[in-house]
């Protein structure tokens, strides 16, 4: 679990870490150089979760090489059923990353969402829908790892 407690905010208790594949972790269907290592240390303290409408076909493969849980979305309305992962782990202990507009309904229930602008882009649905914009991917692991960053970043 990754506690943190940020002033004016409250007190975030998060067990689960939810990341968008195509945009996010991978660009052109390859993990991008770093993630590995970063969700290695991360996996002590979140159980991670790969969540992709697997549009490369190269999903379970990511999963596995990460040593992530895999999670599909069907095609048609993927951001509910990404929106419905996030509830269905219990919104309060979800950190949920992305890129697409169909991440913004994940990026908003989750009790904290970070939008990644990375070599795919950002929809804006995304960037308004999360708490933090990153510039990649590290970055947004390496807030996770220092978290108080996080807590310097979201405090009122």
């Amino acid at each position: 679990m990754l506690e943190l407690n940020v002033p004016g905010l409250g007190r975030l208790e998060l067990a689960h870490l939810v990341l968008d594949l195509n945009g996010t972790i991978a660009l052109d269907g390859q993990v991008l150089p770093g993630v590995s290592e970063r969700l290695t240390k991360l996996s002590s303290q979140l159980t991670i979760h790969l969540l992709s409408a697997d549009t490369r076909g190269l999903a379970a493969d990511a999963a596995r090489q990460l040593g992530v849980h895999l999670a599909r979305v069907t095609p048609g309305d993927e951001a509910a059923q990404k929106r419905q992962f996030v509830e269905r782990l219990g919104q309060r202990s979800v950190v949920a990353v992305g890129n697409g507009a169909n991440d913004q309904q994940m990026l908003e229930a989750a009790a904290l969402g970070i939008a990644v602008l990375g070599g795919e882009g950002l929809a804006v649905p995304a960037l308004t829908a999360a708490d933090v914009l990153v510039g990649n991917i590290q970055d947004a692991l390496d807030l996770l790892l220092n978290p108080q960053r996080l807590v310097a970043t979201l405090r009122h």
